[in-house]
């Protein structure tokens, strides 16, 4: 196998476990209150959290944000 399929297919298999992160967050955010966060994982790549899960984001989470997702629940009518 040629280096450039290698890193090809690594790419695409880590935009889609991005992705995957990023669904999950924007498909929370509109049953929360709190920002969907994605964060970089070493173990599964990519992990999405709800901030209301763990209060303000400690500084070691935070570091790890690659994208925020805001609330979309709203209690006003």
């Amino acid at each position: 196998m040629h280096i450039q399929s290698i890193i090809s297919n690594d790419l695409n298999a880590e935009q889609e476990v991005f992705l995957a992160a990023l669904d999950t967050a924007n498909a929370r955010a509109f049953h929360s209150y709190f920002t969907q966060y994605v964060l970089a994982d070493e173990d599964a790549g990519y992990i999405a959290i709800d901030e209301g899960d763990y209060g303000a984001l400690p500084a070691h989470l935070m570091a790890r944000v690659i994208e925020a997702v805001p609330s979309r629940f709203s209690d006003e009518f």
